[in-house]
């Protein structure tokens, strides 16, 4: 994932602070969890068109971790190389609910020797969350690869139904 992005936002979620940056043109361009410890590149909104895209965001967010909203609507424009945005357009055809492993991604993608690729290009996912990463998974099963942490990867999984919900989860979910 590029750090050349300053955050604009900040966007308070049951599992952690994210950062969120838009374009010019209201764009929704990054969003990750802020790490602990990692200093953050903030920036001020350039326009009322980001304010706008980011209340739209934030709405469609909160109706997210709420429960209440499966697909998201919100655009984006994600920066990376052809491969890249051919993986994270996979990516978003994964249903809310389902996993998928990274082998099954790298043939989903025409070839199955391509894994590693496609496991690198996952992890370099711009756009947290709406782009869903965390429902790529290991072959076994395990929960593997997220740069949000694993917890955070754990309580998506178990809020979108894919994962069962421990008692007093990572984040105190039951």
């Amino acid at each position: 994932m590029s750090h050349t992005t300053a955050w604009t936002h900040s966007l308070e979620t049951p599992i952690g602070t994210m950062g969120a940056a838009f374009d010019g043109e209201g764009y929704l361009i990054r969003l990750d969890f802020l790490m602990e410890g990692r200093p953050a590149n903030w920036a001020e909104p350039q326009s009322k068109r980001e304010e706008q895209a980011f209340g739209f965001l934030k709405a469609q967010m909160d109706a997210y971790f709420r429960g209440s909203l499966r697909t998201f609507n919100v655009p984006h424009k994600a920066a990376g190389t052809e491969f890249q945005k051919r993986v994270w357009a996979e990516l978003e055809c994964i249903p809310f609910g389902r996993t998928i492993s990274y082998l099954e991604l790298a043939k989903r993608l025409g070839n199955p020797q391509c894994i590693r690729a496609a496991g690198r290009a996952n992890g370099a996912n711009p756009i947290s969350v709406l782009i869903p990463c965390h429902r790529v998974i290991g072959s076994d099963g395990s929960l593997v690869g997220y740069g949000g942490g694993l917890p955070r990867k754990q309580a998506l999984l178990e809020l979108e139904g894919a994962l069962p919900k421990h008692e007093a989860g990572p984040y105190g979910w039951v």
